[in-house]
């Protein structure tokens, strides 16, 4: 896996405890600890990474682990090796095949993405009783 052209790279030897943030593309592949915030820009979280974080994206790449809760603006993507423990808010979501995620998942309507005669209207959702199903079928 390499660095997309003009990121600013985090190699594997790199441990850094502490909040990122930045105006850039950014590729980890070292071991991370606090919060990353890079709201108009990609986060790439490389297939050595270890990342214990709290990040606020734009849109995010994940191959390797990651602790911690994902707000993305626009797209999350879960590679074949990635591994996910937390919640993620976001406007898309990409789960490759043998990609675990633990947590939940919230998709929001971007105003870009609905038709601008339509209107959103708040719903409110009672927790799912444990045991339920995640899926139902409509019947016929």
């Amino acid at each position: 896996m390499k660095p997309a052209e003009g990121s600013t790279v985090i190699g594997k030897s790199v441990v850094i405890q502490g909040e990122i943030s930045g105006n850039e593309d950014l590729y980890i592949d070292g071991d991370i600890e606090g919060t990353i915030t890079l709201k108009e820009n990609l986060l790439t979280i490389g297939p050595n990474a270890r990342v214990r974080a709290d990040i606020n994206v734009r849109d995010v790449v994940i191959f390797g682990h990651l602790t911690g809760n994902v707000q993305a603006a626009g797209r999350v993507d879960l590679r074949q090796s990635a591994s996910v423990s937390g919640d993620i808010l976001a406007g898309r979501l990409c789960i490759e095949e043998s990609a675990v995620l633990k947590g939940r998942v919230e998709l929001k309507a971007t105003s870009e993405a609905l038709p601008k005669s339509s209107t959103v209207t708040a719903a409110t959702s009672t927790p799912a009783e444990a045991g339920a199903p995640l899926f139902s079928q409509p019947q016929a």
